[in-house]
């Protein structure tokens, strides 16, 4: 257990990330449960990760966001980053449920564009979990937006196509993704999204918001009040 017994150690916090907490507070309240109890009692960071979380001591967070994993990791000071995905790639953290072969494929999100830990990561979970893995052509370190990232700077109306051009891109209708933005992005472009949290713990994907407009309207909220 390379990760747990080399990289665990020292001060560690669990950073959920705002998309989540807006997503499944309960899913936040069930992951840090299952961290605590393997790993030791640590406190969640709510701070957003475009805000310096200003720590005093050197700091190991544990990441599920994407975005949150890259910002924290290079932007503040006394942080280092790991992801939820590494730590549960090489741990019992969870009983996986086992989904008998399943055929999905993934949309590796943008911020890991560079960081291959994380899609071997993932995918050994997936392999764990007994989901048939189909790759698409644009695929981890060569993955495309889903889509998302253009809103603000076209038109709603155009990132949605952005999103549909996107989602034609999957070769299955079952489509694996550890963004919650990019839950919204298949939907919209007509696809079944199965958000990675969701999966480990059986559940369906149901996001309670989907228009990209309301959605950054609340990330929003939720970003400048922490």
């Amino acid at each position: 257990m390379t990760v747990m017994n080399s990289e665990m150690k020292g001060k560690m916090m669990f950073a959920p990330g705002c998309a989540l907490i807006l997503y499944k507070p309960e899913l936040v309240e069930k992951v840090h449960r299952a961290l605590n109890e393997r790993l030791g009692e640590m406190d969640k960071l709510m701070v957003c990760c475009r805000h310096d979380p200003q720590l005093t001591e050197p700091t190991k967070v544990i990441n599920i966001c994407p975005g949150c994993d890259k910002r924290f990791g290079k932007d503040y000071e006394n942080m280092s980053t790991i992801s939820l995905w590494e730590v549960l790639m090489e741990s019992d953290l969870f009983t996986l449920p086992d989904y008998h072969g399943q055929r999905m494929t993934i949309l590796d999100a943008c911020p890991t564009r560079e960081n291959e830990k994380v899609h071997n990561a993932i995918r050994t979970i997936l392999h764990k979990m007994n989901i048939e893995l189909v790759e698409p052509k644009n695929t981890r370190t060569k993955s495309t937006c889903c889509g998302d990232s253009f809103y603000g700077v076209i038109p709603t109306e155009k990132v949605k196509d952005q999103m549909a051009k996107r989602a034609q891109e999957m070769p299955e209708e079952d489509v694996i993704v550890y963004c919650v933005s990019c839950i919204n992005s298949m939907l919209i472009g007509g696809k079944e999204p199965h958000y990675l949290v969701d999966l480990l713990f059986g559940k369906e994907t149901q996001p309670k918001i989907v228009d990209p407009d309301e959605w950054h309207k609340a990330l929003d909220v939720y970003i400048d009040s922490h």
